[in-house]
């Protein structure tokens, strides 16, 4: 095996300084176009690769950004890390990622094992922060952006979609498509998604004279969503449409109404969800629901995850984003309503 390439062999084969070596291969670092050329067609002649690790410990940044998510079943989750890592690298850092679960203990210990990898910042996507876990991080200057999801502590950035007006649209859409019977089968009850949505669900229905007639929890999980439907649509007096709290638990309930309950949806029942997933498209659910703008989450939380790493000093952010309705075939329309 022959000697390992180094910035000064390709320094020297380039006609460059070493430092100008290392330029082009920082990102963000400032280097003339002619000079990269010149120093990439050396180190792939050489066939050099910079030692990320040797030059972290150097600058003090690992380049590394620690997401960690609680849910994959939940088709959302897949689509918006994806978003989050392709953008994360176009900015020149790489992604670590955990899971943990919605359990304090175990969603600490999991960011107990991200400080030691020496991450620059984290990105908790659904997943709680504790208060002692927050103070270390903030101690050891590593900037949290919480996303999908927000806490009570004005230490932590948090980018959500609009929950609670969200919650609203659906409310006051049910009741403009004449709904008198309207249920609610929610997610985890701490999550600050599931408090949102179901608050604004809720007021829109004060609003309109109404309440719920029927409200459980399925925690975000498929079989529980299915379990929860049978229970709520097996008498007489069933509801006539339900909130979902999310589309990967409204796929569960319109599986168990059609091919177990025997309902027509949506004549029998409506149904409307919260992410518009890309399965929420598909002909075989085509539901009702509102989008989660996962696009401009994810940019939010990158750009305020840049801004802390930039300036400890930046100022925590929440930021919420609205989405739109949008009018598939699992609800009853009301007349003249359009996506």
């Amino acid at each position: 095996m022959g000697d390992k390439v180094t910035a000064l062999d390709v320094a020297e084969r380039a006609g460059v300084s070493r430092s100008a070596v290392s330029r082009v291969f920082t990102p963000g670092a400032s280097v003339s176009k002619g000079t990269a050329a010149k120093v990439r067609r050396a180190a792939d002649a050489l066939g050099y690769r910079p030692n990320v690790l040797a030059r972290s410990l150097i600058t003090g940044r690992s380049r590394i950004v620690g997401l960690v998510v609680a849910y994959l079943e939940n088709q959302f989750y897949p689509e918006a890390m994806e978003r989050l890592s392709r953008e994360l690298q176009d900015r020149g850092y790489h992604v670590l990622v955990f899971m943990a679960s919605n359990s304090g203990a175990e969603a600490d210990e999991v960011m107990e094992e991200l400080l030691d990898y020496q991450v620059d910042g984290i990105i908790a996507a659904s997943v709680g922060m504790s208060n002692d876990l927050t103070r270390r991080c903030e101690a050891a200057g590593i900037p949290i952006v919480l996303f999908n999801r927000a806490q009570d502590d004005d230490r932590l950035s948090a980018v959500t979609s609009d929950n609670y007006h969200g919650g609203r649209k659906l409310a006051e859409f049910l009741v403009a498509g004449g709904h008198s019977r309207i249920a609610h089968i929610a997610g985890w009850d701490g999550a600050s998604t599931q408090r949102d949505r179901e608050a604004g669900f809720v007021a829109g229905l004060k609003a309109a004279g109404q309440s719920l007639v029927a409200r459980q929890a399925a925690n975000f999980d498929f079989e529980q969503a299915k379990t929860i439907t049978r229970e709520m649509f097996c008498g007489p007096d069933r509801p006539d449409a339900v909130f979902v709290a999310n589309d990967h638990m409204a796929f569960a309930v319109m599986d168990v109404l059609r091919f177990e309950l025997g309902l027509s949806v949506p004549s029998d029942v409506s149904v409307v969800g919260y992410d518009d997933v890309t399965l929420s498209a598909w002909p075989s659910y085509d539901l009702t629901t509102v989008r989660q703008p996962a696009g401009q989450m994810v940019t939010a939380t990158i750009d305020i995850l840049m801004d802390r790493l930039a300036d400890p000093d930046t100022k925590p952010r929440r930021v919420a984003l609205d989405g739109p309705l949008v009018l598939r075939g699992s609800a009853r329309i009301p007349k003249g309503w359009t996506s």
